[in-house]
């Protein structure tokens, strides 16, 4: 308990790219997918599989260098936003089917885990710098809030009073009373956040906290997912304690669109 501590603390800095925005959570997100990508085709290649890695990265940096113009200048065009994120996805899916090609030195697997690591990296990772392009862009925090949240809450609720295991195949160590108190814990930590700082869509933040806690605890059992089937305990050993990018921000991958469409939708009917 005592090195996850210390490493939460560790990565307590990285609060200010939250609350700089712009360029910066540009940036972050970017490494977020670059590197997260390095370690979960390293993971496919434990198994025998080689997705195409620097294809991939190469892609995530396409995607991003298209955001640009948006996070420099905005204001937010949901219209070009869409155009961007749909002509990536048939150009990334399309490029990584083609890696299957060369029949004779790569597998079916290999361009289907290629196609995997693009929708849950890159993608996924790009809503984050998405949200901070909206009207509401301080909802970026409760992606933190809601995905943290509800990991901090689950863990010591589950230390203290779990004892029903949740999916003992996947994560041995999470009980049904943890998730219960994650969900609980992210829910009242976005709706104190609304209260603070967004005093006319409290129930929205509240919203967003339950279902992006949620969703966050599906991104670490879909992380978890993956790790037992290419026989891995980490992703890598960048962060003490957390082991790589993707055992850290498996939860904010999805928890970040589930938090951007709602919220979409949510400006949408107030304007």
């Amino acid at each position: 308990m005592k090195t996850r501590v210390i490493s939460g603390l560790i990565m307590v800095p990285l609060l200010l790219v939250i609350y700089f925005g712009g360029i910066w959570l540009w940036i972050a997100a970017l490494l977020i997918s670059v590197i997260g990508l390095q370690e979960f085709c390293n993971g496919f290649e434990a198994l025998g599989v080689h997705p195409a890695k620097r294809l991939s990265q190469a892609l995530a940096c396409g995607l991003f260098g298209a955001l640009v113009p948006e996070v420099i200048s905005g204001p937010w065009d949901i219209g070009k936003v869409s155009l961007i994120l749909m002509f990536w996805t048939f150009v990334a899916v399309a490029a990584a089917m083609m890696y299957g090609w060369k029949i004779t030195e790569r597998g079916t697997y290999d361009a289907v885990a290629t196609v995997t690591a693009l929708v849950y990296i890159p993608f996924f990772a790009a809503h984050i710098v998405l949200l901070d392009l909206t009207p509401f862009r301080i909802l970026t925090w409760v992606i933190v809030l809601a995905a943290f949240g509800s990991d901090i809450f689950a863990y010591f609720t589950g230390y203290f009073l779990g004892k029903h295991k949740m999916s003992p195949n996947l994560s041995p160590k999470k009980t049904v009373e943890g998730a219960i108190g994650g969900l609980i814990g992210s829910t009242a930590a976005c709706a104190i956040f609304g209260l603070l700082f967004l005093k006319d869509h409290v129930a929205l933040c509240a919203v967003l906290g339950l279902v992006g806690g949620a969703a966050g605890m599906a991104g670490d059992l879909t992380a978890s997912m993956f790790k037992r089937k290419m026989g891995i305990k980490d992703y890598g050993t960048l962060i003490p304690g957390h082991g790589g990018i993707m055992d850290r921000f498996d939860s904010v991958l999805f928890a970040a669109p589930v938090i951007y469409y709602i919220t979409v939708f949510y400006s949408m009917i107030q304007a």
